[in-house]
């Protein structure tokens, strides 16, 4: 299983306002978290080299059951190291995968991709694989549901 998965959105709003909340602390934590979840960001050096580091907790009756039903904390602490940021047209990163109870951590690229269109920023956010197929669906479905919330966030 290597090959990568795209996400794409048009968002109807400037590219600036859309780079705004992807690399902000106030931006970030006004969408990042799926449904359920919030984020709070404790650090943000956005460079090559920099990171991002931030917690997400469960909030969502939902999500708090999940959480407790698969051993897992409430609270997870998470970083991403930025690999590439261009800006206004690619922010990329490694995230640390060290919260899957049971597998060693590993590192995960994210691309992100942002072009003006016409009506509005095609962003396309290409993700590799996690370990196992259910893991890249719990992946997928997280980041398509924080697409989904930065949406409204720009609505």
């Amino acid at each position: 299983m290597t090959d990568t998965i795209a996400i794409e959105r048009t968002y109807p709003a400037s590219a600036a306002e859309v780079w705004r909340l992807w690399t902000t602390k106030d931006g970030i934590e006004s969408w990042w978290a799926p449904d359920g979840f919030t984020v709070e960001v404790q650090k943000l050096e956005l460079r090559p080299g920099g990171e991002l580091l931030y917690t997400m907790t469960a909030t969502g009756p939902a999500q708090i059951e999940f959480m407790q039903s698969a051993g897992m904390p409430l609270t997870t602490s998470s970083r991403k190291t930025f690999t590439e940021v261009v800006e206004g047209t690619i922010l990329a990163y490694d995230s640390t995968i060290d919260f899957v109870p049971g597998m060693p951590p590993y590192e995960h690229a994210t691309v992100v991709d942002f072009a003006e269109t016409g009506d509005g920023v095609h962003v396309v956010m290409t993700v590799d694989p996690l370990h196992d197929e259910e893991w890249t669906q719990r992946l997928v479905a997280g980041r398509e549901n924080e697409l989904d919330n930065l949406a409204k966030v720009l609505g």
